[in-house]
């Protein structure tokens, strides 16, 4: 398939179809090499056909964006509930845990009402008021700058809060899963909040609902090999799982 306008339209009939492409399967199947797919790729993304990723491209960009939580909230609102309502299974007789920010930790916030007593670290202002007056939860609320679009804090200080803590779960939530680059937020300082938290904690639990997936925020928490758990609605493409489960990740499909 030498044919520029040739490839071009089986690259987005295939895009089409499936969502995204892989530059090695491209190559497989119309006998040219990776250097004109990738100028093929190129091409299309000027023209704003598609969006390069690692690898290959996707229909759907893959980058994420800083958005206000006020406009998250309502995004996938009942995914997001059935995926705090599996969060809090692992829980069990847990005394210590922690909370990221995000629409998606925050419903499990919502719904957390332990029937012993629970110490809740969070940086999130919004976790610390819903947990603050509830029955045997006892808040730690991290302090430091606040960050309007989250309303949660990030900084030295909150860092250096966390020198002298231990916790026994990390619930984050999370603006992209990608394979190869692993766990993503769009703001670099609440990615080193995040990188910190991630060294206070005994296991970590990713929430993030489908769309989160082949995506890449700005700034970058972990690989997804010190991940222990990640949450995620059924809408979540099995060869995704199954990638990401090959690298001794639990996934929880709600």
């Amino acid at each position: 398939m030498k044919n520029i306008t040739d490839r071009h339209q089986f690259i987005l009939e295939k895009l089409k179809k499936e969502g995204k492409v892989n530059i090695i399967d491209l190559v497989e199947e119309m006998g040219v090499t990776g250097v004109t797919i990738r100028k093929d790729l190129k091409l299309l993304e000027d023209k704003s056909l598609l969006f390069r990723t690692h690898g290959g491209a996707s229909i759907n960009n893959p980058y994420a964006v800083d958005r206000p939580i006020y406009e998250k909230e309502f995004i996938n609102s009942d995914e997001k509930k059935r995926i705090a309502k599996a969060a809090i299974e692992l829980i069990g007789q847990t005394d210590s845990i922690m909370i990221g920010s995000g629409t998606t930790v925050f419903e499990l916030a919502r719904m957390l009402h332990p029937n012993k007593h629970l110490t809740v670290i969070t940086p999130a202002l919004k976790v610390g008021l819903e947990l603050s007056n509830r029955p045997n939860v006892e808040v730690l609320q991290l302090g430091g700058l606040i960050r309007q679009n989250s309303s949660s804090v990030a900084g030295a200080h909150a860092m250096s809060v966390l020198d002298d803590i231990s916790c026994s779960i990390l619930f984050l939530g999370v603006d992209g899963i990608d394979i190869d680059f692993g766990i993503t937020i769009s703001n670099l300082s609440e990615a080193t909040l995040n990188q910190k938290m991630i060294e206070t904690a005994q296991t970590i639990v990713i929430l993030a609902d489908s769309t989160k997936f082949d995506r890449r925020g700005l700034g970058r928490i972990c690989s997804l090999e010190q991940v222990h758990y990640i949450i995620t609605d059924n809408k979540v493409s099995k060869n995704t799982v199954k990638a990401i489960e090959e690298k001794d990740v639990k996934v929880i499909i709600v």
